[in-house]
């Protein structure tokens, strides 16, 4: 096939044809024939590192966390469908993310901080943490003075306000209704009965009268204005000793009730008796029962038998679902539940169960990461960038146009057709590579083209040499073509072994112009070599054997 011409323009015709319908799918599926990077388009550049406020992890703990942490951040990235993004390790404390193109800062920097450690925990007795409560407060009372701890009080919360645990019956079961809905009265009673042995002075019983009793097992609720004075309480020293050994207590998501914001807080067995390590897919949606967000997930054939293990021994318990420290939800256990399962999400927005789903389905951070440095890229600066190449890519290409058919006459024209044919494939190659066009990468663009004439250039002397030798018109061609091969092979090869090293250990800028090099100078080989000497023997078919050429 290579032997004929027409076997030669079979194949120039696939070429252009596979190039030209790469660059029009590109352009109807995402809004543009090649993809644009961060310097172009616009975009958000991060620069990360884990999260050690004090400082105790060791040089060696901190690499293995970034190194361990980069491959997660691909897996979110990935999904979140950034194109072509660059994340990697700089150093061995950092990891540098560049997000093309991207719309919603906060989203991107949500889901890549976000550690989504997933745990199933069991939710303990409210009737347990009864007497763990007087505990806590004595604790509490000790670690601040009781008569200065009372001014505090009696400064900032007014005896009338309602929180705390109600001393009233009449009082508590109208806020109990307010907050769950009436229930039976036996059901009252009791509840009655249990919240009214909780203390209630507040110079004494500084947590126990900031807590209400949601009347569900093993969570309380803080009014939302108290969340940060609870959370104080719970840090003084010695206070969180005297939980029982193997509980802790966990803070769930806020939650309104008649215009007042509440907090709960989870009295929760410390060991997870499944965490996220054993999720194999999860999926948002809706509810359409109850109208409500969740997000659904499915655990692997070991997590299917602890999960219905636990639950088929816990019916009526309650298990909390904790994402990162926090209690999402804690559903009762009806009845014994398999691999399946989901999370309440209640009437969260759907692209907030979206984005905890692609986390969890991306795996947990094995620790946290902060984020030391964000840069916001303009579009101006793309326009600006993609302007300023165009223009300088348009003048070369011009001078280039008029020094050929200035110097080689109709070959050379022929030549700046097989350029133009050479543009059109570098393109579409990058369009089906799904690869990125970048300031650099323009730059390396218009060196690929004036590589790709340096060939031509090659070829045209040798022949010019083989018909001063006085070789007719066909035999010097053929021996232009192949004098001039092994310095076009050896340029070419070297120059794409360049850029292969420079996209190895290369950055975004120096990556975008080592793939457009490289593209380019394959590019290049097939349309000096190949493309250029197929117009030059359709040329000579037009010409008389002794019939001198333009060259």
């Amino acid at each position: 096939m290579f032997s004929s011409i027409r076997g030669r323009l079979v194949i120039i015709a696939a070429a252009i044809i596979l190039a030209a319908g790469a660059l029009v799918n590109n352009h109807l599926q995402e809004g543009r024939a090649i993809k644009l990077g961060l310097d172009l388009q616009g975009g958000m550049h991060l620069a990360l590192m884990v999260d050690d406020p004090r400082g105790t992890l060791t040089p060696e703990a901190r690499e293995e966390a970034i190194n361990q942490n980069l491959e997660v951040l691909r897996n979110r990235i990935d999904q979140f469908g950034v194109a072509e993004p660059l994340i990697q390790k700089v150093g061995s404390d950092r990891i540098i993310v560049e997000l093309p193109g991207i719309s919603d800062e906060e989203r991107a920097k949500n889901i890549i901080r976000q550690s989504a450690f997933l745990e199933w925990k069991l939710v303990r007795p409210t009737m347990e943490f009864r007497p763990v409560l007087t505990r806590l407060d004595r604790a509490i009372v000790e670690a601040l003075k009781a008569d200065s701890l009372a001014g505090l009080r009696s400064q900032t919360v007014p005896a009338d306000t309602g929180r705390g645990l109600p001393r009233s019956d009449s009082t508590r079961q109208g806020l109990q209704e307010a907050l769950f809905g009436r229930r039976d009265t036996t059901a009252a009673d009791t509840t009655q009965r249990d919240s009214a042995t909780l203390p209630a002075t507040p110079s004494q019983t500084p947590l126990g009268s900031l807590l209400l009793d949601s009347g569900r097992d093993g969570e309380f609720l803080i009014a939302e204005q108290e969340t940060e004075r609870v959370k104080r309480y719970l840090a003084l020293p010695g206070v969180m000793d005297q939980l029982p050994r193997g509980t802790e207590l966990r803070w769930g998501k806020v939650e309104g009730v008649n215009t007042q914001l509440y907090r709960p807080l989870y009295f929760l067995e410390t060991r997870p008796f499944i965490t996220g390590e054993r999720l194999r897919q999860a999926t948002a949606g809706r509810d359409p029962q109850y109208n409500k967000t969740v997000v659904t997930f499915e655990l692997d054939r070991r997590g299917g038998r602890i999960f219905d293990q636990i639950t088929s021994q816990h019916i009526d318990d309650r298990i909390a679902i904790v994402l990162d420290t926090v209690v999402h939800s804690a559903p009762v256990v009806i009845s014994r539940i398999g691999a399946n399962g989901q999370i309440d999400m209640a009437q969260a927005p759907m692209e907030e169960a979206s984005d905890l789903a692609l986390v969890l389905r991306a795996g947990a951070l094995s620790k946290p990461l902060s984020i030391a440095e964000q840069r916001t890229v303009g579009p101006s600066l793309g326009r600006d960038s993609i302007t300023q190449g165009a223009i300088a890519g348009l003048v070369g290409l011009v001078f280039v146009i008029l020094w050929m058919i200035w110097i080689y006459r109709f070959s050379g024209l022929l030549a700046i057709v097989a350029l133009c044919i050479y543009a059109l494939i570098v393109l579409g190659g990058m369009a089906m590579m799904d690869a990125t066009l970048t300031a650099p990468g323009i730059a390396g663009l218009i060196l690929s083209i004036g590589m790709a004439v340096d060939a031509n250039v090659l070829i045209f002397e040798r022949t010019r040499e083989e018909l001063t030798a006085g070789r007719s018109n066909r035999v010097a061609i053929d021996e232009g073509f192949k004098n001039a091969m092994s310095a076009i092979i050896d340029s070419n090869v070297t120059t794409i072994i360049t850029g292969l090293i420079l996209y190895q250990v290369g950055t975004g800028p120096v990556r975008g112009f080592a793939v457009t090099l490289t593209i380019g100078i394959i590019a290049s080989l097939f349309t000096a070599v190949f493309v250029t000497r197929t117009f030059m023997l359709l040329y000579l078919e037009r010409k008389r054997p002794m019939e001198p050429i333009s060259i």
